[in-house]
């Protein structure tokens, strides 16, 4: 009787325990919202902007030595293209308003195997020589960059990053609560999944975005097809690709590209909008 009374008590705490954990986790979440000052998005943000400003900074040179080095746009005509369309892009878009603005830098990296791109918070943006050089001409250079400009005006990374936390959160509570740590194990599997189907979600947000882009620096948005076919190349083995362990696939992709330019205009694509120069 005794050791029954005991049992319960000890089940009761750990049952407080993970509402006080959870419920510390959940709130600590919410109070995260701010609206974006660019998207108007309501989200929760794990870093402020200057935050996040820093962070992308001290990561850039690291990121960039472990993928060849970063090209010097002084030295080298491409890395000069690629900083040049990345600023017209800034310019011409909504990122030219936003707290961002003075942060962003572009990147060609010298690897010439891994077929990628992404940005780092606060405006520091990447591009693998690998896949550059797959790219035709400045509108597909400017779907890329504009794709990756959209994760850093929307936020991403800081939002998996409050995302994260939550997650860590609640599973802390599933293993406080049930005292066993093959639980903690399946809630943590369970918000890793649940990370990764954000993730997917950011990249479609931001091919959106890098379309609104391509279109505003005077750009053919069909060309963005043409870079899902690169892509869809790249990851059926025509190099080594980092572009699937996030990106949705470049078929839905394709879909969704087309769909966005027909409901832009629905009688075709005006003039003005070019493919832009070639790159080679």
């Amino acid at each position: 009787m005794i050791f029954g009374n005991s049992h319960g008590g000890s089940l009761k705490m750990r049952l407080l325990i993970m509402i006080a954990i959870g419920a510390f986790s959940v709130i600590g979440y919410l109070m995260k919202y701010e609206r974006n000052p660019v998207t108007g998005e309501l989200q929760a943000v794990a870093l402020d902007v200057g935050k996040e400003k820093a962070m992308g900074l001290e990561a850039s040179g690291q990121m960039a030595n472990e993928m060849g080095g970063a090209l010097d746009p002084r030295a080298d005509p491409d890395a000069a293209r690629v900083m040049a369309m990345g600023r017209r892009l800034v310019a011409a878009g909504d990122a030219s308003r936003s707290p961002y603005a003075d942060n962003f830098n572009f990147y060609l990296l010298n690897d010439a195997k891994t077929v990628n791109a992404f940005a780092l918070p606060g405006g520091q943006i990447f591009i693998t020589r690998a896949l550059y050089d797959q790219l035709e001409n400045e509108a597909q250079l400017a779907g890329v960059l504009g794709h990756e400009i959209g994760h850093v005006i929307h936020r991403h990374s800081s939002e998996r990053m409050a995302k994260g936390q939550l997650g860590q959160g609640l599973v802390g509570a599933v293993v406080a609560g049930s005292g066993d740590y093959s639980a903690g194990q399946v809630a943590s599997m369970v918000n890793g999944m649940i990370t990764l189907k954000y993730g997917r979600s950011d990249e479609l947000q931001s091919d959106n975005w890098g379309l609104y882009n391509m279109i505003a620096a005077g750009f053919d948005p069909r060309e963005m097809v043409n870079v899902m076919e690169v892509l869809k190349k790249a990851g059926g083995g025509g190099g080594r690709s980092q572009i699937f362990s996030s990106h949705p696939d470049p078929d839905a992709r394709i879909v969704a590209i087309k769909e966005y330019v027909a409901n832009q205009y629905p009688n075709g694509i005006p003039r003005q909008l070019t493919q832009g120069a070639r790159l080679r």
